[in-house]
């Protein structure tokens, strides 16, 4: 006797689940730019790579005879794939299907997807797109049970211990609200399509019925919203370069906190000395200059890869390879407050410090830091507790840390740019001390100032004597920096830096005391 027939019955199921929302379903997703969730997940990992996982996972329905009469497929997929060769968890919401809301069985799947990558310890691709919940469905007076068990693990432990296990990434294709919104950040990197995609907590009949704001989903939540907000990092310019950058943003990161991130070999020389950085620096310290071209001259060529640059702009993050090891940069960007660190700068950069230390990513560090925004804006802001985390985050950072000390170097937002035992250089160019000087003369020396014949010029003079006292020279002779460089030699002196840490990067594995969280 052969199971013929059930076998045919299986794949019948399996058939079924393919078919999603339907024809009409899958057109009105095209005709509005966006692709399916099966067309994501083919457009991310690498060609026929992708093994899903509950194939005919499903809502049956049957009559009497248990003959199946209904099968209504989850609208989550789920599964492994590879890309650029490396084993990861992908999955996401099927929006043909009620919207991406989930029904039963999708929400186990999307519940299964960080188990997944924790068990078999590889990285999550979430490619979001739903409306989470549904009060359809939600009573409690059918005979059944009713919530979760008293004695279940809290529902978002499992989010929230991928982030410190395995590197976790989040797309926006289309709308996210709701739950899915709430995964969106919980990532390491998070993108979002600039012209098809919106993040909301709640859609536009949810708020126009809470508060009585009548708005579009995009007005609500659309991408020149949250490029400053730091709900995502970046923009995507449509779905395939979310994919992009995706693929991009894992290449610099290991497969999980137990490994080291990948070094690869580097065709750019080592040695390299660009004549542009020695006028990078203006001698006007107050002329403003492009610390992106600085970190491009320093880094492997195009290697750079920035994140959130529109949110706390006056802080750059990236990640970038030094002769072919990952690396975090932080650089101060002076074309926005001066530099100077606000509310946001420092979410954004405790935000960095932790991933990179989570998954143990060296940190070099471009100093240029006149201190915490000050003014009535920047206390509203609470920017003072923000920095502070900041400054904590460096302070307890395990990862190997080169500091470069390019222009200034004021106050205790200095501190951010210092992890235990780093590596410190610094440029002729740099000024540093306790405040900057236009506004620290005009404290200290108020009187004498006042008490001038030509209060302006006695400012300015007392302004040269003080930064002629700020050389980097006497530090350098003092052994307060590691090396006193010519610019140009930035690149070279890093890459032996590179060298010198491998021992320690050998070692540094496993989870940390502080995980990146959202």
């Amino acid at each position: 006797m052969s199971w013929e027939p059930e076998v045919k019955e299986i794949e019948r199921r399996r058939k079924l689940a393919q078919v999603q929302g339907g024809k009409d379903g899958i057109a009105r997703q095209h005709a509005s730019g966006r692709l399916t969730i099966r067309e994501r997940i083919e457009a991310l990992v690498d060609e026929g790579s992708f093994q899903e996982q509950g194939l005919a996972t499903a809502i049956p329905d049957y009559d009497d005879d248990d003959n199946l009469t209904g099968y209504v497929p989850a609208n989550y997929v789920v599964g492994f794939g590879r890309i650029d060769g490396r084993r990861v968890v992908v999955g996401g919401e099927d929006f043909t299907l009620k919207g991406g809301s989930p029904n039963a069985a999708g929400l186990r799947k999307s519940v299964y997807a960080e188990h997944m990558a924790v068990q078999f310890k590889v990285p999550l691709v979430r490619c979001l797109e739903g409306g989470g919940g549904s009060v359809k469905g939600g009573g409690g007076r059918k005979g059944g049970t009713v919530g979760e068990p008293v004695f279940s693990a809290p529902r978002f432990r499992i989010i929230a211990d991928a982030m410190g296990q395995v590197p976790v990434v989040s797309t926006a294709g289309g709308a996210v609200a709701g739950f899915p919104a709430g995964r969106m950040v919980a990532a390491h990197f998070a993108v979002m399509a600039r012209q098809t995609a919106q993040v909301m907590i709640g859609g536009p009949k949810l708020v126009e019925r809470a508060l009585g704001v009548s708005l579009t989903k995009d007005e609500l939540g659309g991408a020149h919203i949250h490029c400053k907000s730091g709900i995502v990092d970046n923009i995507a310019e449509d779905e395939h370069d979310a994919f992009r950058q995706t693929r991009q943003f894992l290449s610099y990161l290991p497969t999980n906190v137990h490994q080291r991130a990948p070094r690869i070999d580097c065709a750019d020389d080592p040695e390299r000395m660009e004549e542009e950085l020695l006028t990078a620096i203006p001698r006007d310290s107050n002329a403003p200059f492009d610390v992106r071209e600085i970190v491009r001259m320093v880094m492997d060529e195009d290697s750079v890869f920035e994140m959130g640059r529109e949110y706390g702009p006056s802080q750059m993050a990236a990640l970038a390879r030094l002769n072919g090891q990952p690396v975090g940069v932080l650089a101060n960007d002076c074309r926005h407050y001066a530099g100077a660190m606000t509310a946001e700068a420092g979410q954004k950069y405790r935000r960095f410090v932790e991933m990179c230390d989570t998954f143990h990513v060296p940190i070099v560090n471009f100093v240029d830091q006149p201190g915490f925004m000050i003014g009535p804006e920047a206390e509203r802001n609470g920017t003072i507790r923000y920095g502070m985390a900041a400054v904590c985050a460096a302070a307890q950072a395990t990862v190997p840390w080169a500091s470069i000390q390019i222009h200034k170097g004021f106050g205790v937002a200095t501190a951010a740019h210092y992890g235990p035992n780093a590596y410190v250089l610094a440029w002729p160019s740099v000024e540093s001390g306790a405040l900057p000087l236009e506004g620290g003369v005009a404290v200290a020396f108020h009187r004498e100032i006042a008490a001038a014949e030509n209060p302006d010029e006695k400012r300015r003079e007392i302004e040269e004597q003080l930064r002629q006292a700020r050389s980097p020279f006497p530090r350098a002779e003092s052994f307060a920096v590691h090396e006193l460089i010519d610019p140009r030699e930035t690149r070279p002196m890093l890459c032996r830096w590179v060298d010198w840490i491998q021992p320690q990067l050998e070692e540094l594995t496993g989870p940390t005391t502080f995980m990146m969280r959202p």
